[in-house]
């Protein structure tokens, strides 16, 4: 039924829908796996969210708005919602049947729970060999920590990430953004993207295994190499760069080689600390941060933000105000570039997020905003080839759930 409904489309695959007519069962809940997975329906794919009778916790977490949460309302869109309770048989054997037609699938559960529900990659793969299967975890389905609990600031904090970001009160913090989420997100996707592409070749799926651990590590790129080179305590990267405060604000200010550094002491004019020998390079300055920087507070703090990136971009210098995501929104740059999108979501509102890099160009902009827990419930189990009334029969049971207003539809 499925495969006919598939045929029997007129939409074929675009440059900025290329996966249109690849069917994803996301059973992920929170941030990662779910991205991963909206990431596929913004470029065209047909994503069903397999959701637990209580939700994905992600609608939980945070200020809540009805069922959704800025979480869920931002990487649950795109996608349809299928209530299933997998802890009744009936629920298990909805999932393995229509895992048995998709292209990929995506599971978050901790290492070993996905295969005790029945619905792990060997037992899936072997009524259908095409099947991409992609696990996220926090350290990895193998190795002794595989079994452990995790989560973003714990991936931060493991990775690394945590203390390289120590602040001037000498604290190594977390990131103030799901960072490790949404880049597992992003590794995810891409390696299903490489797997859809071999796919096409070698004629078979493959499993997939990403976590966030991992997935964090890889962010910080030259680091571990920079740690064990230079004996475990690596000199600063690019002093003076960094946040200063003006008078009215904050702004970031970088380097990335020497003569730009000799054009700054210019610019706000202290040609004293491009002369002197403790600042000579970046290797001194390095050595001297304490000193420098101190110096360089004390004359942002005279003039206004706008003032400073006035001269230092006339000066052709890397500097920026720092904006808050609202002030990033209002930006005219951003606006006129439109580099965010804006789904309006039943019983939030307008939910605004950056636009997806890439080809995706505005078909983001079409996706339909993040379903309520088990809004499609009918919809997805009657294009899956089930009869309505062995669904009315399965809701009823409880191994299916649907939403308040698709029941009154479905009653109707």
């Amino acid at each position: 039924m499925a495969k006919e409904n598939r045929r029997e489309s007129k939409l074929l695959p675009t440059h900025e829908a290329p996966y249109r007519g690849l069917r994803v069962l996301d059973f992920g809940q929170g941030i990662a796996s779910p991205y991963c997975a909206m990431l596929l329906a913004v470029y065209g794919a047909d994503v069903v969210k397999v959701e637990p009778p209580e939700g994905d916790w992600s609608r939980f977490l945070g200020t809540t708005y009805g069922s959704q949460t800025t979480l869920s309302a931002v990487y649950n869109r795109g996608k349809r919602s299928l209530c299933l309770d997998m802890k009744q048989k009936e629920a298990v054997a909805i999932a393995q049947r229509l895992a048995k037609d998709c292209d990929v699938l995506i599971e978050g559960f901790r290492p070993g729970v996905a295969a005790r529900l029945g619905i792990g990659y060997e037992e899936l793969a072997r009524d259908n060999p095409g099947l991409i299967y992609l696990s996220v975890s926090a350290f990895g389905q193998s190795g002794p920590y595989s079994k452990r609990p995790g989560s973003d600031s714990v991936a931060q904090a493991f990775s690394g990430l945590v203390s390289v970001n120590v602040g001037n009160d000498g604290t190594p913090h977390r990131v103030g953004a799901t960072i490790s989420d949404v880049v597992t997100g992003v590794y995810a996707f891409q390696a299903i993207a490489t797997t859809l592409f071999a796919r096409s070749t070698v004629g078979t799926g493959r499993w997939i295994d990403v976590n966030l651990c991992a997935s964090t590590s890889a962010l910080l790129g030259h680091k571990v190499a920079e740690h064990i080179l230079e004996g475990g305590a690596p000199r600063a990267l690019n002093v003076p760069a960094g946040s200063y405060q003006t008078s009215d604000g904050w702004m970031m200010v970088t380097l990335v080689n020497e003569p730009q550094y000799k054009r700054l002491c210019a610019a706000i004019e202290r040609d004293d600390l491009a002369s002197d020998p403790r600042f000579a390079d970046f290797a001194a300055r390095a050595d001297s941060a304490d000193t420098l920087i101190s110096q360089l507070r004390e004359v942002f703090l005279t003039q206004p933000t706008d003032a400073w990136l006035a001269r230092l971009h006339a000066a052709d210098l890397i500097a920026e105000r720092i904006l808050n995501p609202g002030e990033w929104l209002r930006n005219a740059h951003v606006e006129a570039t439109n580099a965010a999108v804006c789904q309006d979501t039943p019983g939030v509102g307008p939910v605004y997020t950056p636009r997806t890099p890439g080809i995706a160009s505005l078909s983001e902009d079409h996706l339909r905003p993040s379903p309520d827990i088990g809004q499609d419930s009918y919809e997805v189990l009657l294009q899956a080839g089930f009869d309505r009334n062995a669904i009315d029969e399965l809701v009823k049971a409880g191994a299916v759930r649907q939403a308040k207003d698709q029941a009154k539809g479905a009653a109707a």
